[in-house]
């Protein structure tokens, strides 16, 4: 059915949750599994003054501690069911092109994601990158809640 999955994370509860799903469906397929988590540039995260009080050097560390504590979260979670998985850090990327841009580059067949689910002004305020993968990308998409 699937040959590759790409799963994107952002370390957070609902994503691991997808995390889950997504090596399950790797494991029942016997489709290869890529996680991976985006970190967006410096200046999307900081701006003003904070960008004085938060240089870009201490930035990139952080993301790169950040991803690969993301990472290797996932990783254990794919050994631990028995799922062979590799792990990528996309960096200076938004989410949602971050990701649709790898799927299509690693040839991935599905794509498995989670979403907040906000709707109204709180989706519009906050941005859904779900529904930006969605609306980009030629791969399925499997949201999971």
């Amino acid at each position: 059915m699937y040959k590759h999955i790409l799963i994107a994370t952002d370390g957070s509860d609902l994503a691991e949750r997808a995390v889950e799903q997504g090596l399950s469906l790797a494991k029942l397929t016997n489709a290869k599994a890529t996680v991976m988590t985006v970190t967006e540039p410096w200046t999307a995260a900081v701006s003003g003054e904070w960008a004085v009080a938060f240089p870009v050097e201490e930035y990139e560390k952080a993301s790169e501690a950040n991803g690969k504590k993301i990472l290797d979260g996932a990783k254990k979670m794919a050994a631990q069911i028995g799922v062979a998985c590799d792990a990528v850090h996309v960096k200076d990327q938004y989410p949602a092109e971050g990701i649709v841009e790898e799927a299509k580059a690693l040839g991935c067949d599905l794509i498995v994601m989670s979403s907040h689910g906000r709707r109204g002004i709180a989706k519009f305020v906050l941005g859904s990158q779900a529904t930006r993968v969605l609306a980009h990308t030629t791969v399925p998409l499997l949201i999971c809640r």
